[in-house]
């Protein structure tokens, strides 16, 4: 039957669905809105069904601040072309701004949520139908408290952090570069406290290993260079290898080689001086507290200080309550 261009701009703005979609599905229901809206719909839940075991790593990430309450939402579809269309970022902004409206906490209450007659969970099903594209909701992170600020990095909606201050400053820019500071140095915590007791105790172990093994490497590149080996050669298997088609040493030296590292690095780990370890292990794990946790990290607008010392010269005893961040990007 012909279909009416009314009805179509009709479904259109019930669906969002693509014009010549809405003429198929009108035609299919026989005129009927109602029937027509369902078959779109059903559509989107076929498609969904089908693509759940695709990977959704494109999307949308916004963020918004309303008052002392901030959110970062992110929605995830297949490919960058539906992830910068229009529609869909519309509808990723649309649940921002309700799910900021209701206070929500997590991602079960987005989805939960009213939207345009339907549940935000079947509004996003519903336009998977028109993409033809898994999407999901990925992510729904809240930062609640004073000063908060809000960064998305270059405004392209693909990575963005939210900061809260312990008190809200006059200069709106001080929240912002510390937000912009949480975007290009990923912090895991606001200070030592704040990392897991597992991260520290992995850290410190890999730390003390990784100090035992160039104590062992040093006391045999040292016996080597006595004995006259080259460092290069006797590096591998492979270069020993190497140096024998060479010319450059004999089988003979080679199995030299072999058991002078071996004798060496043996008579070395059962003399190391453990404290000497300890300590080192010590001094890495402070290094790895000044690169992820925030307060101690570099200020990227003037590395000569840290972000706390920059915090406490704009106002006495100012720090970062909370903060999240959220990329697209694999790190």
């Amino acid at each position: 039957m012909a279909v009416n261009i009314e009805d179509i701009k009709k479904l259109r703005a019930l669906t969002g669905a693509g014009l010549s979609d809405c003429k198929n599905a009108l035609a299919e229901a026989n005129g009927d809105l109602d029937a027509a809206v369902e078959l779109v719909r059903k559509r989107g839940q076929a498609i969904a069904a089908k693509r759940s075991d695709r990977e959704a790593a494109e999307g949308c990430v916004l963020v918004k601040v309303d008052g002392n309450y901030g959110a970062i939402l992110a929605l995830k579809c297949e490919t960058d072309f539906v992830a910068k269309n229009a529609d869909f970022v519309a509808l990723a902004k649309d649940i921002l701004d309700a799910a900021v409206v209701a206070r929500c906490k997590n991602v079960e209450e987005v989805k939960a949520l009213p939207l345009g007659g339907r549940t935000v969970a079947e509004r996003i099903t519903d336009q998977s139908g028109v993409t033809g594209e898994k999407m999901e909701l990925d992510a729904y992170l809240v930062v609640e408290g004073e000063g908060l600020a809000a960064y998305n990095h270059a405004n392209n909606n693909s990575l963005c952090t939210l900061v809260a201050l312990s008190s809200k400053v006059a200069d709106e820019t001080v929240g912002k570069n510390v937000a912009m500071q949480v975007a290009s140095a990923a912090p895991v915590a606001i200070d030592e406290s704040g990392v897991p007791q597992s991260v520290k105790d992995n850290e410190f172990n890999v730390a003390v290993e990784k100090t035992r093994l160039e104590q062992v490497q040093k006391a045999v590149e040292a016996a080597l260079k006595k004995a006259g080996f080259n460092l290069y050669i006797a590096e591998s298997e492979e270069h020993l290898n190497e140096g024998i088609m060479k010319g450059s040493i004999t089988e003979a030296q080679a199995q030299e080689i072999r058991e002078l590292k071996e004798k060496t690095a043996a008579e070395k780990e059962a003399n190391l001086n453990e404290q000497m370890i300890q300590n080192i292990a010590k001094g890495r794990l402070g290094k790895f507290f000044k690169e992820v946790c925030l307060l101690e990290q570099e200020y990227i607008w003037d590395k000569t200080k840290t972000i706390a010392q920059f915090l406490g010269e704009v106002e006495k005893g100012l720090t970062v309550t909370a903060f999240q961040r959220y990329t697209l990007s694999a790190e």
